[in-house]
């Protein structure tokens, strides 16, 4: 993972591409959810990095927007460092530098 822009953005590296027809999405950008982007789901489910809930809520904040079948069929760990990101953006700012303390 690295940040290569904004602090509401995240750039993922992936460790298996997606391949989109004839394009290879090597990389991921994860936005900060706005609360819309979260209906649908439970904040509890999106801290529990619970698949389900992140089928609902990865399309509406990635770019490319990822689909749900290419979500389904992605690397676990390419699934995870994007759910790390997801969790981070819903941590307040007293605990990630808490986080980054300890």
């Amino acid at each position: 993972m690295t940040d290569k822009t904004a602090p509401n953005e995240k750039v993922v590296e992936l460790d298996t591409p997606i391949l989109r027809g004839k394009t290879e999405i090597t990389s991921v950008t994860v936005r900060k959810p706005q609360s819309g982007a979260l209906r649908g789901t439970r904040l509890q489910a999106l801290l529990d990095m619970d698949v389900n809930a992140l089928i609902t809520v990865l399309p509406r904040i990635t770019t490319p927007a990822l689909t749900t079948a290419e979500i389904n069929e992605m690397d676990p760990a390419d699934l995870v460092s994007l759910s790390v990101e997801v969790v981070t953006f819903l941590l307040k700012k007293s605990v990630l530098s808490d986080l980054a303390t300890a």
